[in-house]
């Protein structure tokens, strides 16, 4: 990746303290306007941040910005693999953390938690297959109904990696039109209805327990395709109008929940469902100037990135999968001892980077490799497809294809 487009992992790790900061500081007390229990309620200190509400209740929209990350990472990812690479790539980068992380969720919740322990077995074995709950049931963290949407959206890439006639473009028009009609749906009927009202819950359900489907967030995958396919060429004006359409569509859902969570709690009734929807565009605008920087700078050499800022990419995924019921429990321990609120807040983020960095920089590489070595004992690892070939998934970028470059291997 070039480095303009660098910021990404400084963004991702922003979008995740949002998220952080957002259950925390707001999720915590607030959800209880709502009555959506989860585990993690089990484990939380009983403390209060309204002060901070109009500052901390829209960090949820840093979920929004992953998946428009995705697309993008994604999408470059996809070229440059045959199919099975790509499905192996993301095994390999998406499992050993949520191993790691759900099952010391796991140890959090049967050790602080409360309830018989026989209600944790079924999120937890969803948990460690990343596998979708359905409609019914409880997350072992409710941050992991992300991973539904990140997976859907990856056996989506590979599919049409194995037709070998689907393209980047065709997935990002069929989920900019796919997403955008129901979006456009769920607008007018949240328009028309109260809160109450039970449409409107139909509609808000499918960001959770339905994300699989990808209804409401395929906008955002696809927004990130065309972003990379913008880093490489130049944007024809239909496809000027699908990134447009791709916004408003993600603009749209943004508000659709935002505008759930006025109505839903006291504390920010006063707030605008516009300030959500900033924040996204904004760190949309940056991707999409990085973008188009990077593919005019495409001829010239740049010094590489710092290594810290990779590293703050890597700590995002852990981060994200431990902030919310270890998190808690760090707080209320914490608050327990006799510190007060913020500050127990504070030193409970401070440990989380700490161990996430852990975690992404020695125990991932080790269960990463014990994978390798397994599958490679078994005779599973695909074959390494040549750096010469790139995939059908990226017809109609006109990318140049890499330099093939001799290698003599010792006898």
């Amino acid at each position: 990746m070039k480095s303009h487009l660098s910021l990404l992992d400084p963004l991702r790790f922003a979008a995740a303290l949002a998220v952080a900061i957002f259950h925390q500081m707001f999720w915590s007390w607030a959800w209880t306007s709502i009555g959506v229990p989860g585990f993690e309620r089990t484990v939380a200190a009983d403390v209060l941040y309204p002060s901070a509400a109009p500052y901390t209740w829209f960090g949820w929209v840093g979920v929004e910005i992953f998946f428009v990350i995705s697309g993008f990472v994604i999408a470059n990812s996809a070229i440059q693999s045959s199919p099975g690479a790509f499905l192996l790539g993301r095994a390999l980068r998406l499992y050993p953390a949520v191993w790691v992380c759900a099952t010391a969720t796991l140890l959090v919740l049967l050790l602080f938690g409360s309830g018989p322990a026989s209600e944790l077995i079924l999120p937890y074995i969803h948990a460690m297959l990343m596998v979708p709950k359905g409609v019914t049931g409880q997350w072992l963290d409710e941050v992991y109904w992300t991973l539904a949407a990140e997976t859907a959206f990856y056996g989506l890439v590979f599919c049409a990696m194995l037709t070998k006639t689907v393209t980047l473009r065709h997935l990002a028009w069929g989920l900019t039109v796919y997403s955008a009609i129901f979006n456009a749906v769920a607008l007018l009927v949240a328009s028309c209805t109260t809160p109450s009202d039970l449409p409107y819950l139909v509609i808000l359900m499918f960001r959770v327990p339905c994300a699989a489907f990808l209804l409401s967030h395929g906008c955002f995958f696809a927004l990130g395709i065309w972003l990379f396919i913008a880093a490489n060429r130049r944007m024809t004006p239909l496809e000027q109008l699908a990134i447009a359409v791709a916004c408003v569509s993600g603009a749209a859902e943004i508000y659709v929940f935002a505008s759930f969570f006025l109505t839903s709690i006291p504390a920010i009734a006063d707030q605008s469902a516009l300030v959500p929807i900033m924040v996204w565009a904004a760190a949309v605008l940056l991707m999409a100037i990085a973008a188009v920087r990077s593919r005019r700078s495409a001829r010239t050499s740049f010094p590489a990135a710092p290594a810290f800022l990779r590293t703050l990419g890597l700590i995002t995924y852990p981060l994200y999968l431990t902030h919310n019921v270890i998190g808690s429990a760090i707080i209320r321990a914490l608050v327990v001892s006799g510190l007060d609120a913020t500050t127990a807040l504070w030193i409970a983020l401070t440990m989380l980077v700490l161990g996430s960095w852990f975690i992404c920089a020695k125990i991932e590489p080790a269960v990463r490799s014990a994978l390798v070595q397994t599958l490679a004992y078994f005779g599973k690892l695909p074959k390494r497809q040549p750096r010469a070939r790139r995939a059908t998934l990226a017809g109609g970028l006109r990318l140049p294809l890499p330099a093939s470059v001799k290698v003599k291997v010792a006898a």
